[in-house]
């Protein structure tokens, strides 16, 4: 895969919008990326779905006006982030690809974020999200699944305080399913310039089969001309994305490569699934991809 050329951000006004941006422009800065900020206000009509059971004209009219006083107010929030983050790296504003190097947009549409971010994220080489948290975290959580399952894009998941640098030393989550297989093809601007790179398996049951071996993706990784080294480990289903977690720590990893909702839904909802654990608890930043 080529080096992120297009990177999409989706900015709210939550606290971990500057870490976010941080990171994608740290991204842009590192592989000359153009990086669209987006921010999606909440369309008023669907803010207020009690419309026609009840309710006066008035109230109507009062309850829209309210949501788009708060909608104006995030936006102005969400953009001063923005802005702030642009001056510190020092960022030229660009709408055409007709520039080289690191570019910065803002985009300031009305509508689902979800929706949104799926259909720009298809045309994007990297969706750079945050850790969904405090009021934010319902609506945060439906736009990284969609992102995920359906824009076709890899994501990449920042922690709540994003050390900097990262992507120096990577671990490689490996069941050798599909998504693993692609967030590895989508991971290889990163693992071509690590300093180190370590495969991590999980068996989840006591005498349970690796699905694919480390050693078929170290020979893999090996032809591209990346060395990298392996750790095993067994853990019971339900521990098997705490044991990852904390084996990427012990190698002191600072991104974690990994397929995400490699189970079916209905497993990941009756167990918790890996993907949800690691979107919870992650440290350490993320490249997921479905």
């Amino acid at each position: 895969m080529p080096a992120f050329r297009t990177i999409l951000v989706p900015v709210g006004d939550s606290g971990t919008a500057l870490g976010v941006l941080d990171a994608a422009l740290g991204l842009g800065r590192r592989f000359g990326s153009h990086v669209t900020a987006l921010h999606v206000r909440t369309d008023p009509a669907l803010a207020v779905p009690l419309i026609g059971e009840g309710l006066s004209a008035a109230m109507v009219d009062e309850m829209i006006s309210l949501a788009e006083t708060q909608a104006a107010k995030r936006a102005e929030t969400a953009r001063a982030a923005f802005e702030e983050a642009r001056q510190r790296f020092d960022v030229p504003l660009a709408s055409s690809p007709d520039t080289e190097g690191l570019s910065a947009e803002w985009v300031d549409v009305t509508g689902r974020e979800e929706d949104e971010v799926v259909r720009r994220g298809r045309l994007s080489d990297l969706i750079v999200c945050g850790h969904p948290e405090g009021d934010e975290e319902i609506p945060a959580m439906t736009t990284l699944n969609a992102a995920l399952l359906t824009a076709g894009r890899p994501l990449l998941l920042c922690p709540g305080r994003p050390p900097a640098p990262f992507g120096r030393k990577v671990a490689i989550a490996w069941n050798g399913s599909t998504e693993a297989s692609n967030a590895v093809a989508w991971a290889m601007p990163f693992l071509r310039e690590a300093e180190s790179v370590t495969l991590l398996t999980v068996t989840e049951h006591a005498n349970g089969p690796i699905a694919a071996p480390a050693g078929d993706l170290a020979a893999y990784l090996a032809w591209n001309g990346i060395a990298s080294a392996t750790v095993a480990a067994q853990a019971p289903t339900s521990q098997a994305g705490a044991e990852l977690l904390r084996q990427a720590v012990a190698c002191g990893a600072d991104l974690l490569v990994m397929g995400a909702y490699t189970h079916s839904r209905l497993r990941q909802l009756i167990l918790g699934g890996v993907t949800r654990r690691i979107i919870a608890n992650a440290p350490i930043h993320c490249l997921m991809c479905h």
